[in-house]
Order: C-alpha cells, then structure tokens, then sequence
C-alpha cells in the first residue's frame, strides 16, 4: 500500500475539496485529481463523488476509511517507535471532548504533556456525545472524553469520575438559594440545554415522564458560553455538572443548587476508538487524564463545593 496516497484520501475526505488539498500539499487540483484517480483504479472502484460544492466519500470510501485512518495512524506510530528509544511515547493523539471538559482539564492535560512527554502531540476535538461517538466509530478520534447515565462501564470505557447534576442560575435566585433543589422544581421552569441527538436530553425526558415533570425547553445551544450567559442575564436556568459550572463561574456571576428527589448523576468516562490497538502514546495520555481527574475529584471532595 502506497502510505502517501492512503493519506491523500484521508486528508481529501476530511477537507471536502481538492482545492484545499491541492493548497496543503502545495501542489495543482488536476495532480491531486489524477493521485486520487489512480488510486481509485487500484481500488476498482470510486472513492469520491464529486458534487459542485466540492468531493464526498463514496459508499465505498465510506467503509474503508475507518480501516485506512487505522493503518496510517499504525504505520505513523510504528515509525516513530523505530526512530525513538524503548519506552519513550511519541506520536499524535486524537481527543474528543464535551465542551464542559475544555477547561481545566484539557487545559491541564496538554500543559503536563508539554511538561512530561513532549514527543506527544495532542489534536482536540471539541463535540457533543453523539458526534464524538461517531467520530471514534469512523476512526477520526483515538479517544473520547464522555458523560455516561449507565451504572457499568460497557465497551472498553474507563469511568473516571461519578458527578451530580446541579440546576444553575442567576446570582441572588430564589430558587438556586440553597444547596440543594428538588427535581420536581424543574417542572415548566425555563430551561436551556442542549441540542439533540443528546443522550442528556434523553434522560431528562425519562426522568420527567417517570417524575410527572413538564420541561420547557426555551432555549436549545451546545455553546456552553452561550447558555451561562444567558442564564447569567436571566433567560433561563440550565442543567450542568460541576467542571463546566466550573468553567462558567468564571466568566459569570451564577448560583446553584444540587439537583435531588431524584438526583441524576453522570460518570465522565473515558472511551476508545474500536479501530485498531491503542499506541503508547494514547496509553500514556490516557493515564495522565486519570490522574488528573483524580487530583481534581480529590479537591472537589475536601472543598465540598461544585467546581
């Protein structure tokens, strides 16, 4: 297999455009046109469709390019053990993340593999739980930060953390004032929360039928900054666990209230991608955000407070 037309496709697939390409590679849109073409010749069969906005992948593409996304991440980590001494990690690591988990986790993830594994080079995307879990299904992520509702761990995930849920508010509420809220307090308040598909959302409609609870939604936005804020002026009250009221105490005054009769905790787990084996170096940054989140699950148990 030819690794640098395999990368062709795989970079082609994600641009969308054999213009983009063409600049990334610093090279014409016809020499990018006749590599892909030929690849297709060996393939027997297309890979792109062209449309007037650019190339999608085929049904074909579609199914291989989990498989060569695989290989290339391989063949690169495979590579770089050769080129290293035994034992040092090296390589790229693709992460997924909800927003909530931006800040401080990843921030302090990549500030402690600058510091320990400088070899490592960290690639974050930043998603919903549906999107991230397609994107390690189709291979673009190596790993995935994720809110799990199931009790068990299932398909390899890591738990890292259990979390409660907390109803959030402007400063000076009447009904965030005290430390704890009743679920059944949500009923026809207005909420803003996240967009579907969202197994969060999911939930809470479970609970709500189960509770005799009506929501109302009246703003739906996966912009966490977007949902403080407007939950800061007074819009509405949303539903976060404790690293994004974290992350939003700090750029708004808020007030909050854990969420109880029922509660709803949340595990934060750590999923893989099912293509392939994980490299060292995705072992390595696996390790790492285990031993964050234990420092950090430690600090919110001796504070007592949602940070």
């Amino acid at each position: 297999m030819n690794y640098d037309l395999w990368k062709l496709f795989i970079d082609a697939a994600e641009l969308g455009s054999l213009s983009k390409v063409a600049v990334a590679y610093g090279t014409s849109q016809p020499h990018v046109s006749r590599q892909l073409s030929e690849l297709e010749r060996e393939c027997g069969g297309r890979l792109f469709q062209r449309t007037g906005r650019g190339v999608a992948l085929t049904e074909l593409g579609q199914r291989i390019a989990p498989k060569v996304r695989t290989w290339l991440a391989s063949t690169d980590q495979l590579a770089n053990d050769v080129r290293v001494t035994a034992g040092t990690p090296i390589g790229t690591v693709r992460l997924g993340i909800l927003p909530s988990t931006a800040h401080p986790l990843v921030s302090t993830l990549y500030f402690r593999l600058r510091s320990k594994f400088p070899m490592i080079h960290l690639a974050v995307r930043e998603g919903q739980g549906a999107q991230l879990e397609t994107w390690l299904e189709s291979g673009y992520l190596d790993l995935a930060i994720l809110f799990r509702h199931s009790p068990s761990p299932r398909n390899g995930d890591v738990y890292l953390a259990k979390t409660d849920t907390y109803l959030v508010g402007p400063p000076g509420d009447s009904v965030t004032a005290e430390p704890t809220v009743q679920f059944s307090a949500l009923h026809q308040l207005p909420l803003v929360t996240f967009c579907r598909p969202n197994s969060w959302r999911d939930r809470l409609d479970q609970l709500s039928s189960q509770y005799g609870v009506t929501l109302n939604v009246v703003l739906e936005a996966d912009c966490l900054a977007l949902q403080t804020q407007v939950v800061a002026e007074g819009g509405g009250y949303a539903l976060l666990g404790p690293y994004a009221l974290a992350a939003a105490s700090k750029e708004s005054k808020l007030s909050a209230s854990r969420l109880i009769a029922p509660s709803i905790p949340r595990h934060i787990a750590l999923a893989m991608s099912p293509h392939g084996e994980l490299t060292f170096a995705c072992r390595t940054v696996m390790n790492l955000v285990q031993e964050i989140v234990r420092e950090e699950r430690d600090g919110l148990t001796s504070s007592q407070q949602p940070i």
